[in-house]
């Protein structure tokens, strides 16, 4: 094949930077570094792509991938063939990953995906055509077959899809001696495992023994009197984030994962756990936003697509906020500073409402807020909401009225901004705690409807009171 064959460079190679050299001071990709690639693979220098790139981490390649333009990427995995490390997929967006994937025949795939950790190789698959995936599966040994279609028969987003499905397990009876040897002389053991599970006949999980522990007994003690309980082994259908929380609350550097009738089928690790707490936090950020599952790689229509509902939703409240406005204006049209002061109410309650809203949106994700302490965190938001109310209503109603020369309309101001704070501080938090209650994903949906509430009162009471002040 094309991509196999070799070549004299024809240039003369710059020295390869060490590892670290290949980021900027601001950890981007050195623009100096792109361009010895790029001429590499203009080139079709082999010799020098596997210098340069052989030698990179899985996410170094990931982040040069991302760095280089769609056509150096895909030339860039022909010409090392089966020299490219596909683990460096899984440090890549969704996109760039299927732009890859969608590139290669599924013959290099399957040799590659043989060679990958389970939850590397179930990574790559997940996200792959049906079709395509199952050509992949029958070109892997039987047992990594089945391996893989065990984890990919669970569903998205669960320990399961994340979990390894290599590991280590002994049975009770076995002796600290008999396991060492074992240990030593398995060449099919994973790469690196910081505990020994233990099993019955059936693979029901009894325990765990850590690899110290191993290191520091004698040789003739069994496994069973030293191993530990394992409690906090994870179902295989726990969401991923449910998942991560266990790790994080009890500072696990890896757990087993257990089916419905506690049979070990995999191990969960420290490396993939730190990247769902990234994702999730990612994907909860892009949430509030009201852009999805949006990647800086997708298309000019992929990304309008994943906009425009809630843009259509935002200009539905867009409208709520202007019919309110349009029920005052006969008073605007008699006191003009009205329209010049009244986005600044609704300003304010806005950004108000979105801190409160997001500091409630975090705490419903760590479940740092409960039915327990609910009430007592609205008492406070809501005292939070009135001191703000008044420290502004000073603040504008002095400047409305210097502005002005009038101390009633700094006086109507600064009522309707005490009002509106304090709505946007209820809002922030029981908007986002109904949407929970209901099922609804509050990380989604309450950006939009804090923002009609705060919008709404805002104009409300600002051209309301004056409506009524001023007759």
């Amino acid at each position: 094949m094309e991509q196999d064959q070799e070549k004299a460079p024809a240039h003369e190679a710059i020295d390869v930077l060490p590892h670290a050299d290949i980021y900027n001071e601001d950890g981007v990709v050195r623009a100096s570094f792109l361009s010895q690639i790029g001429a590499a693979i203009a080139d079709r220098d082999v010799l020098a792509l596997k210098a340069d790139v052989g030698r990179l981490h899985q996410s170094e390649l990931g982040d040069l991938l991302e760095a280089l333009l769609p056509e150096q990427r895909r030339a860039l995995v022909d010409l090392l063939g089966n020299d490219f490390d596909f683990s460096a997929l899984t440090e890549v967006d969704d996109a760039i990953r299927a732009e890859i994937v969608d590139h290669l025949p599924n013959d290099q795939i399957a040799d590659a995906v043989k060679d990958l950790d389970s939850d590397d190789a179930v990574y790559i698959l997940e996200d792959m055509d049906e079709e395509d995936r199952q050509e992949i599966l029958s070109k892997l040994p039987f047992t990594e077959r089945i391996r893989l279609k065990r984890a990919l028969d669970y569903p998205e987003e669960t320990a399961g899809r994340r979990m390894q499905t290599e590991f280590v397990a002994v049975p009770p009876f076995w002796t600290v001696g008999q396991t060492i040897d074992y240990l030593r002389d398995d060449t099919d053991l994973p790469d690196r495992f910081s505990e020994i599970f233990v099993i019955d006949p059936t693979f029901k999980l009894l325990g765990a023994v850590y690899l110290d522990q191993i290191l520091r007994t004698k040789r003739s003690t069994k496994i069973e009197d030293i191993k530990h309980e394992t409690r906090h082994a994870i179902p295989a259908t726990m969401d991923q984030e449910e998942a991560a929380r266990e790790f994080e609350q009890y500072d696990l550097l890896s757990a087993a994962v257990v089916d419905d009738n506690e049979r070990l089928v995999g191990v969960l690790t420290i490396d993939d756990v730190v990247d769902v707490i990234q994702q999730e936090a990612e994907e909860d950020l892009m949430r509030m936003g009201g852009v999805g599952d949006e990647e800086l790689s997708d298309t000019v229509l992929a990304t309008s697509r994943s906009r425009v509902p809630w843009l259509a939703v935002n200009l539905l409240t867009a409208f709520l906020a202007a019919s309110v406005i349009g029920l005052f204006d006969q008073t605007i049209q008699k006191i003009v500073a009205l329209a010049v002061l009244m986005p600044i109410v609704a300003g304010m309650g806005g950004n108000a409402g979105s801190q409160t809203m997001t500091v409630t949106v975090r705490a419903l994700a760590t479940r740092e807020i409960d039915i327990y302490n609910a009430w007592r965190i609205i008492r406070r938001e809501m005292g939070v909401g009135m001191i703000n109310g008044i420290v502004f209503a000073i603040l504008i109603g002095l400047v409305a009225t210097f502005w002005f020369e009038n101390k009633n309309i700094g006086g109507i101001i600064a009522a309707a901004m005490v009002i509106n704070m304090f709505a946007a501080a209820l809002a922030g938090i029981l908007i986002p705690l109904l949407l929970d209650k209901v099922g609804a994903d509050p990380a989604v949906a309450s950006s939009v409807f804090v923002t009609a509430v705060t919008d709404c009162v805002g104009f409300f009471a600002f051209l309301g009171l004056a409506t009524w002040w001023f007759g």
